[in-house]
């Protein structure tokens, strides 16, 4: 209990302190017109307020991966807790609030773009390949998990496919109706009941002194999955994710002011943490142990794990409205990840959106792929989601330490961690089955090997780079 509580104050005095940090690092100008003024045209560049644009960027964030994300990662015991911790303050909330920022002060560009920008045109390519495999991979993932937990609420009583059909219908509203219509109306609502739910069971916890354990370094997955880089890569959403990079630019679009960036892009981040805190420590305490969460999970997944904890937690009401806070963050994401797709392409097309006709035939196509990819197994398209999320992160770090560098402020702090990051998905794909299948240790070595040269040609290139103009 004492490191869950000491995790939680952790986060608080992170975001107060280093948060600021950081937004004094980038600079921010309070007078400068923010592209919701500057490019409004009534779809995707729409001023609203802070509050609104909090709980909207959390739930564009929080899909299931904070929830998910940490249930699995609980397998690996108390050390989750540190990632959590040291991932979302010097890592994620990092990476957020400079993705966030850089696009709006570059009229609310995506991920692709400012790649294309910083690092040079034919990332832009690179960089618009990953976003849209990460995005379109997160949005079918973000259909079937929330199918799953109302297949499970309504106890079968409606078929899944109907529910996912129903689900599909709604990312297409979604997708392409303007941001003020159903997003901007339903997502501070839906924000609240999150975060009331996530508060709710934190409380239960700590009232019902809660066998949460307390920190330890050592691996207690039941396969002996190595901690490094497993758990970084279960645990995402929640410390570090590249998604996030392509949800960032939504907001900025939206931001009325620059001093709001490190309420919604930093802060937001922290509290995705917390409920990655609450999650991995209901796991950990409330499901007997290891043994028994994994017992849990080969039952029904993590969704029958959320379904088991929040009645436990709340009882058969308050369980069941904890269950609809969690189908609503995948709904919420998977909107999201399909309307930024959508805006990614039709950047990278220079389609203007102000016509409903020029939104949709952009938009069908993503759909019908998703439907495909929905036959695949979850647990396949969850390893490759995972992976490809956090080499977009690695992406976004290095375009933010590109922006610091040309404006002469110290890039250090998105380049180390971007670093740290790129030796980890490196390794990993060079040990997985799913990649090279090499030893562990010469996994590592290749990973370490390739993020120092890596960063060595960044440095050694960064004084002679310029930045190419953003596509207009």
């Amino acid at each position: 209990m004492t490191t869950f509580l000491s995790s939680i104050a952790l986060l608080v005095i992170g975001y107060v302190v280093y948060g600021k940090i950081v937004e004094r690092v980038f600079g921010i100008s309070p007078q400068r017109p923010t592209p919701a003024y500057s490019h409004g045209d009534g779809v995707d560049y729409v001023p609203m307020s802070l509050p609104k644009n909090a709980l909207i960027h959390l739930l564009n964030i929080a899909g299931t991966g904070p929830v998910f994300g940490p249930i699995l990662g609980a397998l690996y015991g108390p050390v989750a807790f540190l990632w959590i911790v040291a991932g979302a303050i010097l890592a994620g909330a990092v990476h957020d609030y400079f993705i966030g920022m850089i696009s709006l002060r570059n009229r609310g560009a995506h991920l692709p773009e400012l790649a294309g920008q910083f690092l040079g045109r034919r990332m832009r390519h690179v960089v618009n390949g990953f976003a849209l495999l990460l995005l379109l991979l997160l949005g079918t993932v973000f259909v079937t998990t929330p199918a799953s937990l109302i297949h499970i609420l309504v106890d079968g009583a409606v078929p899944l496919t109907t529910i996912i059909g129903a689900i599909f219908v709604y990312y297409a509203l979604a997708t392409v109706l303007p941001i003020q219509v159903l997003i901007g109306r339903l997502y501070p609502l839906f924000g609240a009941l999150l975060l009331v739910n996530v508060v709710g069971i934190g409380i239960v916890l700590i009232a019902r002194g809660a066998p949460i354990p307390d920190l330890s370094l050592a691996n207690w997955h039941p396969d002996q999955i190595p901690i490094l880089p497993g758990l970084v890569l279960t645990i995402s959403c929640g410390a570090l994710s590249g998604f996030h990079a392509t949800q960032s630019p939504i907001i900025s679009r939206t931001i009325q002011n620059e001093r709001h960036g490190r309420k919604v892009f930093f802060g937001m981040m922290i509290a995705e943490a917390v409920i990655a805190m609450v999650w991995a420590a209901a796991a950990m305490s409330m499901m007997d142990g290891v043994g028994g969460l994994q017992a849990a999970l080969q039952a029904g997944g993590p969704a029958y794990v959320v379904s088991q904890v929040s009645t436990m937690a709340l009882g058969a009401v308050g369980g069941t409205l904890a269950v609809f806070g969690v189908i609503v963050l995948p709904i919420t994401s998977g909107d999201t990840a399909f309307r930024s797709a959508r805006m990614i392409i039709a950047d990278y097309l220079k389609v203007p959106q102000r016509r409903l006709r020029s939104r949709l035939w952009i938009a069908l196509p993503l759909f019908a792929a998703s439907v495909v990819l929905t036959q695949i197994d979850f647990d396949v398209l969850w390893r490759y989601f995972n992976w490809a999320n956090q080499c977009l992160a690695v992406l976004a770090f290095f375009v933010a330490a590109r922006y610091l560098q040309l404006e002469g402020k110290p890039y250090a702090i998105a380049l180390i961690p971007g670093s740290l990051m790129l030796a980890m998905v490196v390794t990993y794909i060079l040990n997985a089955p799913l990649g090279l299948g090499l030893p562990v240790q010469v996994s590592w070595l290749g990973g370490v090997a390739f993020a120092i040269l890596t960063v060595a040609y960044f440095v050694r290139n960064g004084s002679t780079a310029v930045p190419h103009p953003l596509a207009r």
